[in-house]
């Protein structure tokens, strides 16, 4: 498994927000947690399973009958590459053109404007 697995694929990362939720689990559970939201094939999560595992975005456990599958990565530190990924690729570092898309892009509530401010005043409070 590599020390840092690549970025997940869209249907990779559905079914990693899956494990999150859950824990970890079979691909059954994989299926049911899925399959609320929208149908999706038995065979073809199990074989995403699979790819994901050689990937080293899941790690698997096949002492039992049934493996039971865990994300190698926690849900935060997904999101901090992908997150970096995007500032880069799209914002060319600028943090700024980040959070001024984020905002833009839908309206915030007040209190997510407040936890925002916040956050940022953590931030600075941290770096000086």
């Amino acid at each position: 498994m590599p020390a840092s697995p690549p970025k997940p694929t869209d249907a990779e990362l559905e079914i990693l927000t899956a494990l999150w939720s859950i824990g970890s689990g079979t691909v059954r559970d994989i299926h049911t947690v899925i399959n609320r939201r929208r149908p999706a094939e038995y065979s073809t999560l199990l074989k995403f399973m699979q790819i994901m595992t050689e990937k080293g975005l899941v790690i698997v456990d096949q002492t039992e009958r049934a493996h039971l599958y865990t994300a190698s990565k926690p849900r935060e530190w997904t999101q901090r590459q992908l997150a970096g990924d995007l500032l880069q690729r799209v914002f060319n570092g600028s943090a700024k053109g980040l959070f001024v898309g984020a905002l833009s892009a839908r309206k915030a509530s007040k209190k997510e404007l407040a936890e925002l401010s916040k956050l940022l005043d953590e931030y600075q409070g941290g770096r000086k």
